[in-house]
């Protein structure tokens, strides 16, 4: 038993054989799956799957690279889709910087610094909802480490996060773990190129991190390059199992037991 715990399931790339996804989950053993939201309208479908699905649970927030997309009052529509049955965290929300220009200046003409300091906003309204309602959050992090953990730090003891397709060094992993959060991992455990994420699963202790795919993103080996589905958490966990020198069994247990315990399934 696996719960692939960060799926896109309100995107296009499913809306064709949506059923069929599922069966395919249930197939591979994935009982569970956390539909997280990256704007209103995406989280509202999340509610609405969850609504329709008993497999399925959903997570409401704004992505950092949708804050221009929504109002700047959504906090009041977010609190009353955070408190729709079958919600189970806030998120995901955080801080990318990833495609910022270099040279400061959006083609709006909107500069880097606003562009951080409107993502920090969104990012913190979101945090104190979670600290509010009771729920954790589900953290997106990219190419700006430092100011999501200082953000986060003014939270500490107030709430927990997952850093989800987590992808930095051992290190950074350590200091997520040290401030009473968690990391999870994506279709990168099986990538060439995914030593590090490896690594860092090798070492740490059971119920200190979870297994998710992202999909419709990051399809592991042997689909990279197509779609992505929650039945794909089995690749992951197959993966992480062996590098941890586990059995599925034993590795399905203790993810599972910590992704009921996080979202409080």
């Amino acid at each position: 038993m696996l719960i692939d715990t960060h799926a896109h399931l309100d995107y296009p790339e499913f809306q064709a054989d949506f059923d069929a996804v599922l069966a395919n989950a249930r197939r591979e053993g994935v009982t569970r799956i956390l539909s997280i939201g990256t704007g209103l309208s995406a989280s509202e479908r999340a509610i609405e799957l969850a609504a329709a699905h008993p497999e399925v649970f959903a997570v409401p927030g704004i992505h950092p690279n949708a804050v221009d997309e929504e109002p700047e009052d959504f906090l009041e529509a977010l609190r009353a889709l955070a408190k729709r049955p079958r919600v189970a965290a806030i998120g995901e929300t955080g801080l990318d910087y990833f495609r910022f220009p270099k040279d400061g200046v959006f083609k709006s003409g909107q500069t880097v610094e606003e562009a951080k300091a409107k993502q920090a906003k969104y990012f913190r309204l979101q945090l104190d909802l979670a600290v509010e309602l009771g729920l954790n959050v589900v953290i997106h992090q990219r190419a700006s480490w430092d100011d999501t953990v200082a953000i986060l730090s003014e939270y500490t003891g107030r709430l927990r996060a997952v850093f989800h397709c987590f992808g930095e060094s051992l290190e950074r992993a350590l200091r997520v773990l040290e401030m009473g959060h968690l990391v999870s991992f994506t279709g990168i455990a099986t990538f060439k190129n995914g030593d590090n994420v490896r690594d860092v699963a090798k070492v740490l202790n059971p119920g200190q991190f979870m297994v998710e795919t992202d999909c419709p993103y990051l399809a592991p080996v042997p689909f990279r390059g197509q779609r992505c589905e929650p039945a794909h958490t089995r690749l992951v966990a197959n993966i992480l199992a062996e590098v941890r020198g586990e059995s599925i069994e034993e590795f399905a247990r203790h993810t599972t037991q910590t992704a009921e315990t996080f979202f409080r399934l």
